[in-house]
């Protein structure tokens, strides 16, 4: 920290009150896309939002991409407002980003190819799908998938 940073605080000539800047950061929105129409006003609600600086389009997977100086709550209400579409964050990860992809509340049928629904913070799931490695290594000692784990077997 420098001098003038140092004498910056005492002398602060900004009118009201003190906000830090946004950081750059990827937003993922879940929007039902049905046709390039539907893809065309989502692209341009995002696009006039200030602040975004790149909007991309996935419409197999239901899913809008904004990267830039945004709040995902404003987002989605942007999408809500000015689309009338139902829109909410992602809620779907990459497969291989879950320790227990089939446990029960991950799986989702309605998810994309490769993706299962994301339990990090969601209480409502199986304890399993959140298993520390502890738990992980007592679950999987006595498993048919390996044989050499239990000499009793």
């Amino acid at each position: 920290m420098g001098v003038l940073d140092h004498v910056s605080e005492y002398f602060d000539c900004s009118h009201g009150s003190s906000r830090r800047h946004k950081s750059l950061q990827t937003v993922d929105v879940r929007v039902l896309i049905d046709c390039e129409g539907c893809e065309r006003k989502v692209r341009r609600a995002l696009e006039g939002m200030k602040g975004v600086r790149d909007v991309t389009i996935e419409a197999n997977a239901q899913k809008v991409t904004v990267t830039g100086y945004v709040e995902p709550n404003k987002v989605v209400a942007r999408i809500i407002h000015r689309t009338g579409k139902r829109a909410e964050l992602y809620p779907f990860v990459p497969y291989d980003v879950v320790a227990h992809p089939y446990a029960s509340g991950v799986y989702d049928n309605r998810a994309p190819r490769g993706y299962v629904r994301n339990t990090e913070y969601d209480p409502h799931v199986s304890r399993l799908a959140r298993a520390s490695s502890t738990e992980v290594r007592y679950t999987t000692a006595f498993s048919d998938e390996n044989a050499s784990a239990c000499v009793i077997m």
